[in-house]
Formats: structure tokens, sequence, C-alpha cells
């Protein structure tokens, strides 16, 4: 199994029942595919974490890479893993337009930063510390 996160910037801002259109249609595609993962919105950019076998997550990327609704794709994190991190979700989502960051205890610096901020290109990590922020929050 791989695990790849990547992050991306919307063409337009996207609107609640968009967003909800947007990840029943993710969750559908996963379960057909066997993939799991969680979906970050903020701002009009996105950080995506797809967990599963690779041919059919590969295949999945390829597709992702090619939709019009975002673009500045930048993959951070694309690696082997034994276990995932989302085993029972097809796609969790959190909308971190509606998170302030008092809400979430010693990660506000996260809450702070563009989803396609450099300092998650430089240390993709702390996409990861992000992603299971919010794993851990629903």
């Amino acid at each position: 199994m791989i695990s790849l996160t990547y992050v991306s910037s919307a063409t337009a801002f996207l609107k609640p029942d968009e967003l909800l259109a947007l990840l029943n249609t993710a969750r559908a595609n996963n379960v057909a595919l066997g993939l799991t993962g969680m979906l970050l919105y903020k701002d009009g950019n996105f950080m995506q974490v797809l967990e599963g076998e690779e041919a059919p997550l590969r295949q999945l990327y390829r597709k992702i890479e090619k939709d019009r609704r975002h673009s500045g794709l930048i993959k951070l994190l694309d690696h082997p893993i034994e276990t995932r991190q989302f085993p029972s979700w097809s796609m969790a989502f959190t909308n971190l337009d509606d998170v302030t960051p008092a809400s979430v205890p010693g990660y506000s610096e996260f809450l702070n930063l563009s989803l396609t901020e450099p300092s998650f290109q430089q240390n993709p990590s702390r996409a990861q510390k992000l992603l299971i922020t919010f794993r851990n929050r629903l």
C-alpha cells in the first residue's frame, strides 16, 4: 500500500453545496477503488491524503491531476505504508474555513497558513500533523 498527500488550489471558491457534492463523489470513487483518506479545504485550497493499493491510487491521482476544478497541484508525500492512517474512512472531510484556531489546541499555527504554503512543501511532516489533527477530531 501507499500513502500520497498533495495540495492544490481551487480554480474558484467552492460553496458549501459544491463541497458536499465533491465529497460525495470522492467517497463513492474511493469505496469503488478500495481507497481511504482525508480531504481538507481552506480559503480555496485543498490538502488531500489518499491511501490504498498502488495501482488504483495512481489511477485516481492521474484523474485528479487532470481535474479542471483545481490547479497548482503539488505532491507533498508519496511513500509505502504498512497500515492506513484513515482505515475506516472512504474520505473524511473538514472545511477549515469553519474551524477557529482556538478549537484546535496546540495546532493553531496550521490554521493560520494557506494549505499551499511553502512550509508544507519544505517540511511535509507538517502536512501529516495537520491531517492527523483533524483525523483525531472527527
